[in-house]
């Protein structure tokens, strides 16, 4: 998905992130079930799966909503399984959610500052009380910046509340841009949305983040398939496949799985 000469190329073999035995139960409920998974710098992964397939479990581990019954999380060599969420968005992880997370009260300039604030404030009060003028410059350059890149700049006077929902799913992807993450995770970012909203946030995500590596969850099979270097199904919390688009259309299994013999 890389767009520019500078970005990380899927390809190179150099893993970003990678599961371990990694396990979640919920009672006697197993919702991820013994995973390892790599994802190589710079690729477009998905992930897909029935309902109740463990996916946003595997998100939560990822990310730090919830710890591992068992196993580890690996993110650019440091096992991170045991941080917590805001210290794994300092080192470099990214999330949107299925359901729109932004502050409605707030403008869209003060979403994106607040978020761009979280990662280049300092991260202690002390930090925070001697932090020299050039960091406001910083904040707001970045600030600057993540708006015109997903093209709210001249609606950043406008509460979040008063967007249409496309244009909420788009200042969601710029707050996870504006952490400056190398990981982006996007849980079904383009759920709810009309065909031509779906091509935008399509876009969008191409366009913004083409430098970062992508973890996607989403239902849309024909979205999956066209915009993913490769696919990892899972079913019942274990993995079924991970392979190129292609190979796995072409998996029985995961027909079987995810279609009930149907083609994908």
């Amino acid at each position: 998905m890389a767009t520019t000469d500078d970005a990380p190329t899927f390809g190179s073999g150099e893993v970003v992130l990678e599961t371990k035995g990694l396990t979640r139960r919920f009672g006697e409920l197993v919702a991820v079930d013994s995973l390892d998974i790599e994802v190589e710098r710079g690729e477009f992964r998905s992930i897909i799966g029935p309902n109740g397939a463990g996916k946003t479990t595997l998100f939560n581990l990822i990310s730090g909503a919830l710890l591992p019954s068992d196993g580890s999380v690996i993110f650019d060599g440091e096992d991170v399984s045991r941080l917590r969420p805001h210290e794994r968005v300092h080192k470099g992880i990214g999330r949107s959610f299925q359901i729109t997370n932004v502050f409605g009260g707030l403008t869209v300039r003060e979403n994106v500052r607040l978020a761009a604030q979280a990662v280049l404030q300092g991260r202690s009060p002390v930090d925070n009380a001697f932090r020299h003028k050039d960091s406001f410059d910083d904040l707001n350059g970045r600030t600057d910046d993540v708006l015109s890149r997903i093209e709210l700049g001249d609606r950043d006077g406008e509460r979040a509340s008063t967007l249409a929902y496309g244009d909420r799913r788009r200042l969601e992807i710029g707050l996870v841009l504006a952490t400056d993450p190398q990981l982006v995770m996007l849980d079904e970012p383009t759920a709810g949305m009309s065909a031509e909203e779906t091509r935008n946030t399509m876009e969008l995500i191409g366009d913004v983040l083409g430098d970062r590596t992508v973890l996607l969850i989403e239902h849309d099979i024909e979205l999956v398939m066209n915009a993913s270097d490769r696919i990892t199904v899972l079913n019942r919390g274990e993995e079924l496949a991970t392979g190129p688009p292609e190979a796995v259309a072409e998996n029985e299994q995961v027909q079987q799985a995810y279609l009930g013999g149907g083609v994908l």
